[in-house]
């Protein structure tokens, strides 16, 4: 996918249709809006991140090899006749788990988080198979939405399907997240599946309900050697209190004699502090939820590699950067070539890594940010770096087969975060021209105290503003006040009629009049009258 083309088709079409329900009618509004809009308000710049290497671990069948993996995992996690290699974080967890040790996983986004649990899990039901036992739950997989553990189901009946192995060897994997037919319940019920996929409040119903299936669903779980959260990060506050007791019952109910191994994993569970600091505080919150002793050396976190020539800084390269930015990049570009580019090493150094002591991720950073520090660092102007900045990050995350080379993968891959707001209410005064709009509900302009804003609608068919009020009177006369436009007056205040406000200045000549104001002391309208519709 060519990420900056379908990131600005995606801002384009959303524009258009934001902007499509309403027509303004009015110059200073319309000019105000339209102004806001152009500046990107409601979609600020995407945010640039740089997807770093991992240094690498041993292969699928190395473990096998060494003891660590049954011959028939290692059949598993395989891409044809090749084994996956494991990233070194990966090896770590499943030594952890062949030692019987609870652990955390925090790494990044994308660092393959899923395999550092289904790798042990897959090779402990493989060698229970081995070993004569009946097929039982042995792993509750637990997720905050239904739409992970969709995708990760997907991701492991991949590997599964593709192994060759016999069906008595095969793992069998099921989804219990309230999305299943009472059929598919059944079907679980009297078939236990080696892993269960659930989200915390299906598996909540699932120890509490008084349901005959949920009931033997949970007495295959009996014995149960692994209790995965993922995405551990989402627990905190009282839904975190509420998964904690939640994994004690679930221990009391299935293992009640045996501590199981517990797994979470994470992107953000600490950011701040030492190494040392951030680990033993993802140690006490795992060790809290999971009701187990986790150590700060049982937190495993990434271990990174420069992609580019380790012997190069920023400052070897920044010289260099007016010419890369000169011409298009060349039609060939191998993992080789680059390793030594310019841009290469500036894009790893000056918006992905960290190059310190020890090799850490840098945090995204809005592209324009990105733009204008290359613009800098070259001496080229904005546009051109932004152009080629685009083509060259298009170019570096494809394989390298399609960059003339003979390599499967992207040498620097990137990731863009775009987000996008709702255009939510327009608010204005009723002050003279140019007035005041602003896009969040407040009582009064910040920057004229003493003039109220008013919810502002938009006639569909011409365009024509009315504001949103509640017709009051009082002892000096008769006051109009903002109004949510779902709200109407409490029962018992007779005096008060919810309406829609419009400037003499702005009203259309066949709009029904239903009342005359006075004078707007507190908002410096001149005069207004009210309507209960547009005409």
């Amino acid at each position: 996918m060519k990420a900056f083309e379908f990131d600005h088709r995606l801002i384009e079409s959303y524009a258009r249709f934001s902007r499509s329900f309403s027509v303004v009618r009015s110059d200073d509004l319309r000019s105000e809006i339209d102004r806001q809009y152009d500046e990107g308000r409601f979609w600020p710049d995407a945010l640039l991140s740089i997807n770093p290497r991992f240094l690498q671990g041993p292969t699928a069948d190395e473990l096998v090899t060494s003891g660590d993996l049954d011959e028939a995992t290692g059949r598993v996690f395989r891409f044809g006749p090749t084994p996956l290699r494991f990233h070194r974080h990966q090896a770590q967890a499943i030594a952890k788990a062949r030692a019987g040790q609870s652990y955390v996983v925090t790494t990044g986004t994308g660092s393959g988080k899923s395999l550092c649990f289904f790798v042990p899990v897959v090779d402990a039901i493989i060698r229970a198979r081995k070993a004569g036992k009946p097929r039982k739950t042995i792993a509750i997989i637990v997720y905050p939405m239904n739409a992970l553990a969709n995708s990760q189901m997907n991701e492991i009946e991949k590997f599964i399907s593709q192994s060759g192995l016999p069906a008595e060897l095969r793992p069998v994997v099921r989804r219990y997240t309230g999305q299943e037919s009472p059929e598919e319940r059944q079907r679980i019920a009297d078939n236990p599946p080696d892993i269960l996929l659930t989200n915390f409040m299906m598996a909540e119903l699932l120890l509490t309900r008084q349901d005959s299936l949920d009931t033997k669903v949970i007495e295959n779980a009996s014995g149960l050697e692994f209790i995965v959260l993922d995405e551990l990060h989402t627990y905190r506050g009282r839904q975190g209190a509420d998964v904690a007791i939640l994994v004690r019952r679930l221990r009391n109910r299935c293992t009640p004699d045996k501590a199981p191994i517990c797994i979470g994993t994470s992107a953000t569970m600490a950011s701040e502090g030492s190494d040392t600091n951030r680990a033993q505080a993802v140690a006490n919150v795992a060790s809290r939820l999971f009701g187990t002793a986790i150590g700060p050396a049982s937190v495993i976190d990434e271990s990174l590699e420069r992609a580019t020539d380790d012997r190069l800084k920023l400052d070897d390269v920044r010289s260099k950067l007016t010419s890369a930015l000169s011409s298009p990049p060349p039609d060939v570009l191998t993992d080789e070539v680059l390793k030594e580019h310019p841009l290469a090493v500036w894009t790893e150094l000056a918006i992905g890594l960290d190059d310190a002591q020890e090799l850490k991720r840098k945090k995204p950073i809005p592209f324009g940010e990105a733009v204008a520090l290359l613009s800098k660092d070259s001496g080229v102007e904005i546009e051109t770096c932004r152009s080629h900045f685009e083509s060259f990050l298009t170019r570096i995350s494809l394989p390298e087969a399609d960059r003339g080379g003979q390599g499967a993968g992207a040498f620097l891959a990137f990731k863009l975060h775009q987000f996008i707001s709702g255009a939510g209410e327009v608010f204005t005064t009723l002050t003279e021209k140019p007035r005041s709009v602003l896009f969040e509900g407040q009582l009064e302009d910040p920057s004229t105290p003493g003039h109220r804003l008013y919810p502002t609608r938009f006639c569909r068919a011409c365009g024509h503003e009315v504001h949103v009020v509640t017709r009051t009177d009082d002892a000096l006369g008769t006051l109009f006040v903002p109004r949510n436009i779902d709200d109407a007056p409490l029962d018992g205040q007779e005096s008060d009629a919810a309406g829609y406000l419009t400037p003499p200045a702005m009203a259309i000549p066949t709009m029904p009049s239903r009342a005359k104001s006075k004078p707007f002391p507190k908002t410096g309208a001149r005069s207004a009258r009210v309507s209960s519709d547009c005409g």
